[in-house]
């Protein structure tokens, strides 16, 4: 069970992402980057090599070292039982792959698809599911923005533990996921709601394993503690 303090905060971030959403905010903060000509940065060589790119092959490189550190375990992981070794790297993969996941099956457009940014699409709200948009669709939630916010959820294996690094994990996570979906907006990638509900899915992701992981410890050990 999710413990009822990060309950409460999931759904106040939540209700904060709504009222986002209700505000009709995206468009105005898509034309801070992009106009009726489309995005100028969309094709920048500098965003599109470290920012894109990039990051996104430092982020599954992060990932990889995760895996073999849960199994021959280096520094802090020595500290970590187990279980909570492996619960680093799959609460990322299971951010990872719900983010994947929902952009498949969304019909949501990029901005850079919408007639207001020169192209085709019309602007549809991506809580209108199954109603298409016009644009190529699987644009929602924002894809390269989790692989920052993908090692939230390995905050959960971390603070009960180590406490302090947990801490320094989890800004570094945010700002990781912060800084890859502004970087995909400013390309016209993504709306700021894209950004902001993938964030919210890893940490809720992260939070649901969680639970698993500590049902497992407390009740059938299907996999090793110590």
């Amino acid at each position: 069970m999710i413990p009822h303090r990060t309950a409460l905060l999931i759904a106040l971030a939540a209700t904060a992402i709504v009222l986002w959403d209700a505000s009709g905010l995206d468009m105005p903060a898509a034309r801070l980057f992009g106009g009726a000509d489309g995005f100028p940065l969309k094709e920048n060589a500098w965003i599109e090599a470290v920012l894109h790119r990039g990051m996104r092959n430092l982020s599954w490189s992060l990932w990889g070292l995760m895996v073999v550190g849960s199994v021959f375990p280096i520094g802090f992981l020595r500290r970590l039982q187990v279980a909570e070794r492996m619960q680093l790297w799959v609460s990322v993969l299971g951010g990872l792959v719900v983010i994947s996941v929902l952009k498949r099956l969304s019909d949501t457009s990029c901005p850079w698809d919408l007639q207001a940014f020169g192209g085709t699409a019309e602007h549809v709200s991506h809580w209108a599911i199954g109603r298409r948009d016009g644009g190529g669709g699987h644009c929602f939630p924002a894809g390269h923005a989790s692989a920052g916010f993908a090692f939230i959820g390995s905050w959960f294996a971390l603070h009960r533990r180590l406490p302090r690094l947990a801490r320094a994990w989890w800004w570094a996570s945010v700002a990781a996921g912060v800084l890859l979906g502004l970087s995909q907006q400013m390309r016209g990638a993504h709306f700021m709601s894209h950004t902001l509900w993938s964030g919210w899915l890893c940490w809720t992701t992260g939070a649901l394993i969680d639970a698993a992981f500590q049902w497992n410890a407390g009740k059938r050990k299907i996999f090793p503690v110590h």
